[in-house]
C-alpha cells in the first residue's frame, strides 16, 4: 500500500484528501503540526507527498526545495495559486505534478497514479523476477551471480517492466517512466537506451529477458 503524506494546513482539504486517499486505497498521512516537517517526511519515508504552497511558517517552495537536499520523494502541488510563473518555479525546485484547485477528482488520482508509477520504487530490492534482481538503491541488477551497473535511464526501463512483470508495457508508458520535470526523453532515446540495456543484460546471461510484443510494446 502506498504512503502519501498530505502537507495541508486547511483542515477540510486535508480531511477530504485523506479520504479520498483511503477509498482509493492508499494510506494516507495528514500532516496538522507544520514543524520539523523535513524530519517527518525521513522518518516516515512516504512515497508521495501532496504539498500546499501556502503553509504556516513557511511556504512550500521553501519545503520543496530543503526536501530535494536529501530526498528523492515525489512531490505534487497541490494549490490555490494558479500562476504560470510559481508553477514554473515549483517545477524546477524538483515538485513532479502542479495540480491547481479546486481539483477535478478524477484528474488528481490520474496524477497521483502517474507520478508512483514513474518513481524508483524504494524498496532495497525488488523480488526476483525471472532470475534477475533489481537494486535501485545502489543502482544496479544481479543475476547468475554477477551484476551489472545501470544507468539512470536503464534502472527506470527495468524497474517498469518488472514491476509490470508478465504484462505488455506500452512504449508511452516506458517514456513516461523516463519523465523528469525538465527532460523529455523522446522515442529515439528510448530504443537506444532498451538496445543497450539488452545487451547489459545479455552479458550477465540473460539474453532475450526482454521480449518485443510487436505494435504493443514490451514484456519480461
Amino acid at each position: 500500500m502506498f504512503k502519501i503524506m498530505i502537507i495541508e494546513d486547511e483542515p477540510a482539504i486535508r480531511e477530504e484528501l485523506a479520504l479520498l486517499l483511503k477509498n482509493e486505497g492508499y494510506q494516507p498521512i495528514p500532516i496538522s503540526v507544520f514543524e520539523n516537517i523535513p524530519t517527518r517526511v525521513s522518518e516516515i519515508s512516504p512515497d508521495l507527498i501532496l504539498l500546499d504552497l501556502g503553509l504556516p511558517g513557511r511556504d512550500g517552495l521553501s519545503l520543496c526545495a530543503e526536501l530535494r537536499r536529501n530526498l528523492e520523494t515525489p512531490i505534487i502541488f497541490v494549490t490555490s495559486h494558479n500562476s504560470s510563473w510559481e508553477e514554473l518555479h515549483a517545477l524546477s525546485l524538483g515538485g513532479d505534478d502542479y495540480i491547481t484547485k479546486p481539483y477535478h477528482v478524477p484528474v488528481l488520482l490520474a496524477r497521483i497514479k502517474s507520478v508512483l508509477r514513474r518513481s524508483v520504487p524504494k524498496s532495497e530490492a525488488l523480488p526476483c523476477v525471472n532470475g534477475l534482481t533489481l537494486n535501485p538503491v545502489k543502482g544496479c541488477a544481479s543475476a547468475n551471480g554477477q551484476t551489472i551497473e545501470l544507468t539512470r535511464n536503464e534502472l527506470q526501463i527495468l524497474a517498469c517492466l518488472m514491476a509490470r512483470a508478465g504484462e505488455i508495457v506500452s512504449r508511452s508508458d516506458l517514456t513516461e517512466a523516463l519523465w523528469n520535470s525538465q527532460i523529455y526523453i523522446d522515442d529515439n532515446t528510448l530504443s537506444v537506451n532498451m538496445t543497450r540495456l539488452r545487451a547489459r543484460l545479455e552479458s550477465i546471461g540473460l539474453p532475450d529477458f526482454i521480449k518485443t510484443r510487436r505494435g504493443m510494446g514490451y514484456q519480461l
